[in-house]
């Protein structure tokens, strides 16, 4: 089912925020400063990266690349607009262009449990979609429902069919009294 026009830059919008939310907060919370100008950048960033792929479903296969692309991109361009650094501030995990091992260890993983996470929500969206289209093409195309066939007058020519007996569903047979047991001798 291809996507239209504004349904394509809701879904554009909301990975462009994710990512740039997971960025920005990995970014600050290592201690990182950011400019507003540079967040600004960092959205129509990552905007533009997914807008291209919006068109239809996209699974892990599409999200997990494209979300780790994004965040090494974001990565690079919070880096180099970070502000001036003094030579103490050199021994910090944002001080350079090139990450550490702990700060890509923690890019990975948010990468991989956000995008698990957006593939999940991505099936979900449009199985919903799937469902609505089902139920709510027929009204809104205007094209006639089944018609369901007319009862039969009569169901059951002698009467109604007797009931079965069944047991009941919550009834406990250990109820009562213990059985006798029979006695045996030595």
């Amino acid at each position: 089912m291809p996507a239209t026009v504004p349904f394509r830059l809701a879904r554009t919008s909301a990975f462009a925020v994710v990512s740039l939310g997971l960025g920005m907060i990995a970014h600050v919370l290592g201690g990182g400063v950011m400019p507003a100008w540079s967040a600004a950048g960092g959205l129509a960033l990552a905007f533009a990266a997914a807008l291209p792929l919006t068109g239809r479903e996209r699974g892990t296969g599409v999200i997990l690349p494209l979300l780790g692309s994004t965040q090494v991109a974001l990565h690079l361009l919070f880096s180099a607009t970070a502000p001036a650094v003094s030579h103490e501030a050199l021994t910090h995990p944002h001080s350079g262009l090139l990450p550490g091992l702990a700060m890509l260890v923690m890019h990975g993983w948010a990468v991989g449990l956000t995008s698990l996470w957006l593939a999940r929500g991505e099936a979900l969206l449009w199985a919903l979609l799937r469902r609505l289209g089902a139920r709510l093409g027929p009204v809104l195309t205007g094209a006639p429902s089944p018609v369901p066939a007319p009862p039969s007058a009569v169901a059951h020519p002698d009467g109604p069919a007797p009931l079965r007996p069944s047991p009941l569903r919550h009834v406990v047979s250990r109820r009562g009294p213990p059985a006798p047991r029979p006695v045996t001798p030595f």
